[in-house]
């Protein structure tokens, strides 16, 4: 492994780390969001752009140069590069390949219903994350593979961030990339209409089966090459989980609540945070805990909608 030293200016030096005929370019802090880090695979017939944050806007020829892009999931600051490669086939799992396709789709797979911030929330990511989308983006299925010369992507459908999100793992060079399972402190992301938290719980187990010696996350982590701290970080960000069940049986042990008190109490953002998605995310990933907490007799729902421990 090679890699360059950090600077606060993207534009002119972006930190990479090589791993054979991968590389990757670290974004802003590390690829938090609205970036990313962005995987490039040299095949000796094929370069490929794995997703396209807003890094990819400054790294010139070797992104530019790519001739196939693989979606690993489809959200906006994973397509913030598409606009450069206007003429690559862009691969996409068959149930995200709609969300790249138009903007309406990409609003279904939010699941936003505040229709009068859907305009808000265009232009936010046209101005700040190059957002456009791809109507002649391809569909694939779980175990696609992409033959590059001397290099092979394979992917591995791991739902649950979204219905499509997939690993992609390039061989052999046992480098995986893992999107947005993206081990962060701030855990596990499954608030849009097709996000699914029982899926996001299996593909977290399932992380650890797959053959590989790197692992690269989309956001904030970015590399790892040690496995013990792979598996320790996969626990800490598995174990949100179960800190989110604690917190909501918390709150309706000071009183019973309706869903749309919980929701503005929040669960994963502050208070007063404020985004398009906010409250329908919120929404969401509370209503996910909550049907798990009914169905285990934990918690328990009158015919108000009026939930109360269990």
């Amino acid at each position: 492994m090679t890699t360059s030293a950090a600077t606060p200016d993207l534009r002119t030096q972006i930190p990479r780390a090589d791993f054979g005929r991968v590389s990757v370019f670290f974004g802003n802090k590390n690829g938090k969001y609205p970036d990313g880090n962005q995987v490039i695979v040299r095949g000796s017939d094929t370069r490929v752009a794995f997703d396209t944050p807003i890094v990819s806007n400054y790294i010139g020829p070797e992104f530019d140069t790519a001739e196939l892009v693989v979606m690993g999931h489809v959200h906006e600051d994973h397509m913030a590069g598409l606009h450069r490669l206007p003429n690559a086939p862009v691969h996409v799992h068959e149930a995200d390949v709609a969300a790249a396709r138009s903007w309406d789709g990409l609003v279904a797979a939010f699941g936003v219903t505040d229709q009068a911030r859907i305009s808000e929330m265009l232009n936010r990511f046209q101005r700040d994350l190059f957002y456009a989308p791809r109507p002649d983006a391809q569909s694939y299925a779980d175990g696609a593979s992409w033959d590059l010369g001397q290099v092979r992507v394979r992917a591995f459908h791991m739902p649950g961030h979204t219905a499509g999100h997939c690993v992609l793992l390039v061989e052999p060079e046992g480098v995986a990339f893992i999107g947005d399972i993206d081990l962060t402190g701030f855990g596990p992301y499954y608030g849009d209409a097709s996000s699914s938290l029982s899926d996001f719980r299996r593909s977290l187990k399932r992380l650890p089966e797959i053959p590989a010696k790197v692992w690269i996350t989309s956001h904030h982590r970015g590399v790892y090459t040690d496995r013990d701290q792979l598996l320790r970080d996969l626990a800490a960000y598995d174990a949100k989980l179960d800190e989110r069940d604690q917190r909501l049986l918390a709150m309706l042990g000071e009183a019973p609540q309706t869903l749309e008190q919980l929701v503005e109490r929040r669960l994963l953002y502050p208070v007063g945070y404020d985004a398009p998605w906010i409250t329908d995310a919120e929404r969401r990933t509370i209503s996910q805990h909550l049907d798990e907490l009914v169905a285990d007799g934990r918690v328990l729902v009158d015919e108000e909608g009026v939930y109360r421990p269990g």
